[in-house]
């Protein structure tokens, strides 16, 4: 069944990249995706589903942005965001710098969280990015899409979601 959209779309986002492996073992990240499949079950649409690294993954095609996702979501690692804006942040860590490289094996666990350096911030010249409890978030009204704060983020958890930027996962 397709559903036709007007542009700009929204469509669910995961925010998280998968590099925390949040679902093996004892090395366990408390932000990251648990690869429970609530928001694969909590789609009526079949545009979710759990990828080969263990994350919950979004097919912006079928997605039509009801959020029940995002409420079923025991992590709330998932939200909606503007299809038009290919810049995402894929890290929802909050621990502090430190922390998140060392502290707790977080980076034992995550070679790829924000660590919350202000980098994208100090890049963005829309004033579109800010460092809010430790993580980097994009304010999609204001993004230019430029993908500065993507190439300048030492820890690559500002993804180009094309691709183009940015490798995506």
């Amino acid at each position: 069944m397709t559903i036709k959209k007007k542009f700009p779309y929204r469509a669910a986002l995961v925010a998280c990249n998968g590099g925390c492996r949040a679902n093996q073992g004892d090395a366990k990240c408390e932000y990251g995706c648990i690869a429970c499949g609530a928001c694969v079950e909590a789609c009526k649409f079949d545009a979710i589903h759990i990828n080969e690294i263990g994350v919950a993954q979004v097919d912006e095609e079928k997605c039509i942005a009801c959020g029940k996702c995002v409420r079923e979501c025991p992590q709330k690692v998932i939200h909606l965001h503007d299809c038009a804006n290919y810049i995402v942040v894929k890290c929802s860590n909050l621990d502090k710098g430190v922390d998140a490289k060392t502290g707790r094996g977080a980076r034992k666990v995550c070679a790829v969280s924000c660590i919350g350096c202000g980098m994208c911030e100090k890049t963005c010249t829309a004033g579109a990015i800010r460092v809010i409890n430790n993580c980097a978030q994009i304010d999609e009204s204001l993004c230019l899409s430029c993908g500065m704060c993507a190439v300048k983020c030492p820890r690559h958890a500002i993804v180009d979601l094309r691709g183009i930027l940015t490798e995506t996962v």
